[in-house]
């Protein structure tokens, strides 16, 4: 009797196998102890830096106000320069300046009824050029748009949302790289792909390391969000949560197209050493739309082309949400770019991790594993 051919094993399902994959990646993330170190640093150090940092300067004495002697006349318009100067109010016109004299203050601000402000500043050796400037007569001033951004603060929320984007990007991608050489050095993915297709399995290394991602995002969101609040008196969130709900969406989305780009280029070579070549052209995506948007952050037309280029809207769409530029419709429009880009890259990135995934040796270029068939 002749030996029966033994059966070949059955596949499971597609997103049966695609949930499963996902799920391993997952828990092994997890239950790493350098992830949850690593992310718990990350946070304290992030917490410390909202709430300590603006306030650091103050400790050190940098931003200490300057001393002015004032009268019950002048109190109010030194008052109204700021933080910038401590007042101390003295009786007289007399006491101000012998308060000057004797060194107690830097400088006094006494009514004069024949200066054109009605004020007179008093100093002891040297006039006190910033106190005279500050104080000097100015036109009206017409504010057309009140609640327009600092230069300062837009470029700060330009380059925080690009880090975080930027340093999550490579930080998961590269870890899914690592793990796709893992598996093939190992000999593992010939075991895995008897039983699974090689495009589920792709799959769910991008949607397990992306949710791992996601939720590390959200993390920074909340303790920015936790520690902003905290020091609301030097750091308010107004007009920040519309953007940041922008960027958690945006990123999801985005950083899947950046995974599977990342699992296909590790596909393509057998060696850690070697995904430097194949992964540089990711990671010149990601890093010259990153640094587009910080030094193009004050170009309106600028941020709003670069919206719909999917590599940049994680970062533009946010921005431009916070300066109140352009309608809802544009920022729903570059939402379906980057839906429409993330899906040709996946099926892009599907492709080459199909047809490379089992060959090793020298590594093969991305135009090679796009002539190249399916093994």
């Amino acid at each position: 009797m002749n030996a029966q051919a033994r059966p070949a094993p059955a596949r499971t399902p597609f997103w049966i196998a695609v949930g499963l994959v996902a799920g391993r990646e997952m828990k092994v993330k997890m239950s790493s102890k350098a992830f949850v170190v690593t992310t718990a640093i990350m946070l304290g150090l992030l917490l410390a830096a909202v709430l300590v940092g603006p306030r650091l300067a103050d400790w050190l004495g940098g931003t200490a106000g300057a001393d002015v002697a004032v009268t019950a006349e002048t109190a109010q318009a030194v008052g109204a320069l700021g933080d910038s100067y401590d007042l101390r109010t003295v009786g007289s016109t007399d006491a101000a300046r012998e308060a000057v004299r004797a060194g107690e203050v830097e400088a006094a601000v006494v009514p004069d009824e024949a200066g054109p402000a009605g004020l007179a500043v008093v100093g002891l050796d040297s006039a006190p050029t910033d106190l005279v400037q500050a104080l000097s007569t100015t036109p009206a001033v017409e504010l057309l748009d009140p609640n327009a951004a600092a230069p300062g603060l837009q470029y700060l929320i330009a380059f925080g949302f690009g880090i975080v984007f930027f340093t999550i990007a490579i930080t998961y991608g590269q870890q899914i790289a690592v793990s796709v050489i893992e598996e093939k050095q190992s000999r593992v993915v010939e075991i895995l792909l008897a039983a699974i297709p090689a495009k589920a399995m792709m799959a769910g290394k991008v949607i397990g390391n992306s949710a791992m991602a996601l939720f590390q995002v959200a993390l920074v969101a909340g303790v920015l969000l936790l520690g902003m609040q905290i020091n609301e008196t030097v750091l308010p969130l107004d007009g920040l949560g519309a953007p940041i709900l922008w960027f958690v969406l945006l990123f999801a989305i985005g950083f899947v197209m950046i995974a599977s780009l990342y699992a296909a280029a590790a596909s393509l070579v057998s060696r850690q050493e070697d995904i430097g070549s194949t992964s540089l052209p990711v990671m010149m995506l990601i890093m010259l739309p990153y640094f587009a948007v910080i030094f193009f952050n004050d170009d309106p037309q600028a941020l709003r082309i670069m919206s719909f280029i999917p590599f940049c809207a994680p970062v533009a769409v946010p921005l431009r949400v916070f300066l109140g530029q352009g309608e809802t419709w544009e920022h729903v429009a570059a939402l379906g770019v980057l839906v429409l880009s993330t899906g040709l890259a996946i099926w892009f990135a599907a492709t080459i991790y199909e047809r490379s995934i089992l060959r090793t040796g020298k590594a093969m270029t991305w135009s090679q594993a796009l002539r190249s068939r399916a093994v």
